[in-house]
């Protein structure tokens, strides 16, 4: 089963110095071990714009849709057995250390 893991950090949190090379460590592994499908670090929220349709007019808005103090920095695309192994999978990611992993599964259609 596929599942996505939505990497949210809080950018008040401290980050530790070492998150670089555990993140590398973690995604080389994951990799090895055929886990991770894919993944990658996103662009700052600063970045980013939220497009929404209103009665048929576009909408564009700076920065991210949710006014929140955490953002999604990331994610990863992984394929587990179930979602104990997903969690277990998402419990060794670096951010997890200091932001949140959300697991969430794929539709199966």
């Amino acid at each position: 089963m596929k599942y996505v893991l939505l990497v949210y950090v809080d950018p008040s949190r401290k980050v530790p110095e070492n998150n670089a090379e555990l993140t590398e460590n973690w995604v080389n592994g994951m990799d090895s071990r055929g886990i991770r499908l894919i993944g990658s670090e996103l662009r700052p929220v600063e970045e980013t714009t939220t497009v929404t349709v209103l009665n048929g007019k576009l909408a564009l808005s700076d920065g991210p849709f949710a006014e929140t103090k955490e953002h999604i920095a990331g994610f990863d695309i992984i394929e587990c057995n179930n979602l104990d192994e997903a969690i277990a999978v998402a419990a060794q990611h670096p951010v997890a250390l200091f932001g949140h992993i959300e697991v969430r599964s794929f539709w199966v259609r």
